[in-house]
């Protein structure tokens, strides 16, 4: 069996050197982010993992981490248990305003990297001037190589809702370009595919409906976490709407068994060690912050996993 983990890990920033004047802006643009609270966060990431090994016999051979800021956090966070210096890090930097990207951590033991790409995303320029390019996430890109078998993996941190929802022709834009590259892929290249990430979108938007179809209306994803957003299961939430933004959509490839991988089940590691202590908000991820004030937590977000028979 193996596990495949996708996780919005709430701003991993490295802590922010002691300002000069009280009220100078932060790197992070967290209140009073230190070294104490880094190494917490750290250690609360790390400790997810933990958990998720406990319950599943093995730690995650992939995981797609979104909201990281930075090669050196990835780099502090694979020397600690249970990772053991055994994972490796695909990571680029990427234009975004907030300096948060996505990362891919792997099991050295079981994945070969063949190539990786960050996609990058350039949307209309402010002033004619190049410096005020609007900018986001990356989608980083990788082609790996497990038991022989080819995967392509893309991660994904589209544009967040925001003042009434502008960037929605962003995420679609985004979508579309994907869309296409994976098109490309299975239809072509005969080869799997693993899309995953915060798509901002719960799996019954209609974008990601569309992402699953070919040009055909045959389709060439599977998106199982459909049936769990229907089950009420949700990754995060926004006041009192449960969401699940957070999603690992499948080739068809994983689905026709006696395959390398195949998959089992999808589900969301909501374990009730990462969850809110506060009975108000029981049964949501237990946060590093809320607003400006310092909770302590794990994350905004839970880590999302697909289970894979492994032949």
């Amino acid at each position: 069996m193996e596990l495949f983990s996708f996780y919005n890990v709430e701003n991993l920033f490295l802590p922010d050197p002691t300002p000069v004047h009280r009220l100078d802006p932060t790197r992070s643009g967290l209140r009073n982010w230190d070294t104490r609270k880094y190494r917490n966060k750290l250690f609360k990431i790390s400790h997810v993992f933990q958990l998720m090994k406990e319950e599943n016999g093995v730690l995650p051979f992939m995981i797609g981490l979104a909201e990281v800021s930075g090669r050196k956090v990835l780099e502090e966070l694979v020397e600690m248990p249970p990772f053991n210096s055994e994972y490796g890090i695909v990571h680029y930097n990427s234009m975004d305003e907030r300096k948060v990207d996505v990362a891919l951590l792997y099991d050295k033991n079981k994945i070969e990297i063949i190539d990786s790409d960050p996609i990058t995303f350039f949307f209309e320029i402010i002033d004619e001037d190049p410096d005020n390019y609007d900018t986001t996430r990356d989608v980083l890109y990788s082609k790996v190589k497990y038991k022989g078998e080819v995967i392509n993996v893309f991660i994904a941190h589209l544009p967040s809702k925001r003042e009434k929802d502008i960037n929605e022709p962003k995420r679609a834009f985004i979508l579309k370009e994907i869309r296409e590259k994976i098109l490309k892929i299975v239809n072509e290249d005969k080869e799997n595919v693993i899309l995953c990430g915060d798509f901002n979108e719960n799996p019954d938007d209609e974008k990601l409906m569309k992402i699953v179809y070919g040009d055909n209306h045959i389709k060439v994803l599977e998106n199982p976490f459909l049936a769990l957003f229907s089950a009420r299961n949700y990754s995060t939430f926004h006041y009192q709407s449960g969401l699940l933004y957070d999603q690992i959509i499948l080739s068809k490839s994983f689905f026709e068994g006696d395959k390398t991988l195949s998959f089992q089940e999808a589900g969301v590691f909501s374990s009730g060690k990462i969850s809110n202590r506060d009975r108000k908000f029981e049964g949501r991820p237990f946060r590093t912050y809320a607003g400006t004030r310092y909770l302590g937590g794990y994350s905004d977000h839970f880590p999302v996993y697909v289970k894979f028979e492994s032949g």
